[in-house]
């Protein structure tokens, strides 16, 4: 029993004529091996396949050249054996005359295949197995969207597929390839139901629909159903249903609503309300993919139109070139007014015949003037609202037109446009001629850009965002660094100052902190039997370098003399390695002459020091000074700067003779000392040591300073003693914020003689840049602290 389930109506439609025999008069033809296949990577809806083969290389039929980049992407095999001659970008057909990666093979003519692995018993195999084969062997839908069929095979966990139906309807005009498939591979057909019944868990329904206008295709099938029927418990559950023949009947909802009832929700699939709708040819190449292993290299096209000596349906190669199917058929370029891919209301005009059939081609039309002329100029919109009361989808195609004018986007969306099937009922209907379609598709396809770019403009502001957020996090982390830095030295020099403060009024707790230091550095420092150990070690390596840098050279490669080059690196070697050895027995012959007199008595014990230890030497120059009077202190300082200042002057004398380019630092250097100098002086004139020029100041014998000196010394110290008393009594009369002001006034001369010094060392590429740029840095922040 067939048809025994409810029909339901389609909302609007058309009934086009249908012009289906002219193709049917002559059986199912095969086509002649073109001179070049050019077969795209890109034949499906979703991401293109990457090739797998190099030009060159000699493939067989059915061997994969491009294998699936993802979930939706689908594999392209050859489609005869013969040689790889290109991988390069060729013209497709598609609506915009684009071009896709391509691979281009020259037939040998042998045919020659892959080995395959058929499969008798697929039905016993896991449904997740048989989606691998279906995978494997590159099956899209045939039906013209060309979505990847394991994709569609494997729904979610949450849709219930309890209805499969085969598309058998072909409503299209022209188009008869289908109907073709089901009269000459009924069996198949049938056969395909119930595998990809299988993959779907069993659904309770299996429904092949076809239209009224296929009477020898509704027999074949139906005498096919009951012979599986009589074979396989299965089949029962198939039924054929006959549909009224109505344009645009054979969409995937359409069909659906048709044959269940259930509308489709706008933006939601048929697996959504529990429903797969599979094209009849995809049904049979997916069977023949698990059955024999065939992947997809052929597929029935309808060839049709009155610019044709012969009209009829083929079984042709995948990227068999269109021009060279038209030539088979006798094709008159003078009498056709465009070649269409696809049927007359759905196809669209192909710009290059040199594309070549792919996946998704069905048909190819080739109309005469009189029987497909060009569309009259469109007129403007009367409001006759003929295209909403035929529109499928139950849409508003004249607010969608006026919409897609201005080019509002918006409520292009809010109108559901993307729930246009494209079917262009409303066009045919029009009386004022409009191309309705069209604006659709470029309004989509406007849309599509626009979110693009949208996409594109989100991620950017959020990655800018970022940015500036981890900046503002940087900047604070940094501030809270600072912050702590400021306040653990302002903890470190109260710290200081108290204890100071401690010192001065308790000299026997100074004694104990001295003495507590002594016992701790007395601690940690090592023995003298492990500094000779120490000392000797490194004596005892230096020599063995030394041995081993006066080794005769030895060639690299025989009968290869020793360059000049490397005996001059050999003697370099030499002579650092005794400069180590040098110094290793001069640090050795100190050490054991401390030793030596460190065991000699000591004229007085309480102060003996040993020499070579410089942390019990900085202990003694610190009890020293503790017990120093102020006035000592000042004459020390004083004695060492003027020490400091005879090395200096002798340093700029010899940078003068020199030439030195560091000069300049020399004489700042020198300057500065004078400074401290007369600072020095200044402070033994408040102490009322009125002779300067005292023994305990003069310099030392080492270091003489020239008498010239000592008098501007003299000199400079008078006026630096007169100018400290001025400004002493000036700063007495100045309130807190008259004396920040003298220091931020200070600071900013400071400031600027140091940027003048920063500038001139810039423009002379001076040694010394780096410490007057730090110099620079260093007020600045003294200033910002005081601003």
């Amino acid at each position: 029993m067939t048809s025994l389930i409810k029909v339901w109506e389609l909302p609007g439609g058309i009934h086009p004529p249908q012009h289906k025999a002219q193709s049917l008069q002559l059986p199912l033809g095969d086509m002649p091996l073109p001179p070049v296949l050019v077969i795209p990577l890109n034949q499906h809806m979703g991401t293109p396949a990457q090739p797998v083969v190099q030009p060159g290389e000699r493939v067989l039929a059915g061997q994969l050249i491009g294998a699936a980049d993802g979930t939706f992407s689908v594999n392209t095999h050859a489609s005869t054996s013969g040689t790889v001659i290109a991988i390069e970008s060729r013209p497709v057909p598609h609506p915009s005359g684009m071009a896709s990666l391509s691979v281009v093979i020259e037939p040998d003519g042998k045919d020659e295949w892959v080995t395959l692995t058929p499969c008798e018993n697929y039905l016993q195999l896991d449904r997740l197995v048989l989606l691998d084969k279906i995978r494997a062997a590159g099956i899209a839908g045939l039906g013209g969207a060309g979505f990847p069929t394991a994709v569609k095979l494997a729904p979610k966990s949450t849709q219930v597929i309890d209805t499969l139906i085969l598309n058998g309807a072909e409503c299209e005009p022209y188009i008869t390839a289908d109907d073709m498939l089901m009269q000459t591979h009924a069996q198949e057909l049938v056969a395909g139901t119930l595998l990809l019944s299988h993959i779907l868990h069993h659904p309770k329904q299996l429904l092949i629909g076809i239209e009224d206008n296929k009477p020898k295709a509704i027999a074949a099938v139906k005498a096919a159903v009951a012979g599986a029927k009589a074979l396989q418990p299965e089949a029962e559950h198939i039924q054929v249903v006959v549909i009224p023949t109505k344009y645009p009947s054979g969409g995937a909802k359409q069909l659906t609503q048709i044959l269940t009832g259930r509308e489709i929700p706008s933006g939601h699939h048929s697996a959504d309300v529990g429903v797969i709708c599979v094209n009849v040819a995809t049904a049979v190449a997916a069977w023949r993919a698990v059955r024999f292993g065939e992947p997809l290299v052929s597929r029935i096209t309808t060839l049709v139109g009155e610019a044709l000596t012969t009209q009829r349906n083929v079984n042709v190669l995948l990227g068999t070139p269109i021009d060279f199917v038209l030539q088979q058929h006798g094709f008159n370029v003078q009498n056709a007014t465009r070649v269409v891919m696809g049927g007359p209301m759905m196809g669209f005009t192909l710009l290059d015949l040199t594309a070549p059939v792919i996946k998704t081609t069905n048909c190819i039309l080739a109309p005469s003037t009189k029987e497909l002329p060009d569309p009259q100029p469109a007129q403007a919109c009367i409001r006759c609202g003929m295209c909403a009361e035929v529109c499928p989808a139950s849409l508003l195609p004249q607010q969608l037109f006026w919409y897609a004018q201005a080019e509002d986007f918006e409520r292009l969306e809010s109108h559901n446009l993307f729930d246009c099937i494209e079917c262009g009922a409303c066009s045919y209907v029009c009386p004022s001629t409009i191309p309705l379609v069209q604006y659709y598709r470029a309004a989509k396809g406007s849309i599509r850009l626009h979110e693009i770019e949208k996409e594109k403009s989100d991620r950017s502001r959020q990655r800018f965002e970022f940015r500036q957020q981890r900046i503002a996090k940087e900047e604070a982390e940094k501030e809270a660094k600072r912050l702590a830095r400021q306040k653990a030295a302002e903890e470190a020099k109260k710290k200081l100052a108290e204890k100071a403060a401690e010192a001065a009024n308790n000299p026997a707790a100074a004694g104990d902190v001295i003495t507590a230091a002594v016992a701790k550095a007395g601690a940690t420092q090592p023995s003298g039997e492990e500094q000779k150990a120490k000392l000797e070690r490194l004596l005892a390596a230096a020599k063995n370098g030394l041995e081993f840098a006066q080794k005769p050279l030895v060639p690299n490669e025989a009968n290869k003399p020793i360059t000049e080059e490397q005996l001059v690196k050999q003697q370099a070697r030499i002579k650092q390695a005794e400069l180590k050895v040098a110094e290793a027995e001069k640090k050795l012959a100190e050490f054991l002459a401390g030793e030596a007199a460190s065991v000699a008595p000591a004229a007085s014990p309480a102060v003996a020091v040993d020499a070579n230890d410089p942390v019990a030497a900085a202990i003694a120059r610190a009890q020293a000074k503790l017990t120093m009077s102020p006035e000592d202190k000042a004459r020390a300082n004083l004695e060492s700067l003027r020490s400091r200042l005879a090395k200096a002057e002798e340093k700029v004398a010899t940078a003068k003779t020199e030439g030195s380019a560091n000069l300049d630092a020399l004489e700042q250097g020198a300057s500065k000392l004078r400074d401290k100098i007369s600072e020095a002086l200044a402070e033994l004139a408040a102490l009322g040591i009125s002779d300067v020029a005292t023994p305990a100041a003069a310099p030392e014998p080492t270091a003489p300073a020239p008498a010239e000196t000592a008098t501007a010394e003299q000199n400079a110290a008078q006026a630096a003693i007169e100018k400290a008393k001025a400004k002493a009594a000036a700063m007495a009369n100045m309130s807190d914020e008259e004396k920040r002001a003298e220091q931020i006034q200070s600071l900013q001369t400071r400031l600027a003689k140091a940027r003048e010094r920063l500038a001139k060392a810039e423009a002379e590429n001076d040694a010394n840049i780096d410490a007057f740029r730090a110099g620079v840095t260093k007020l600045e922040e003294k200033l910002q602290e005081l601003a």
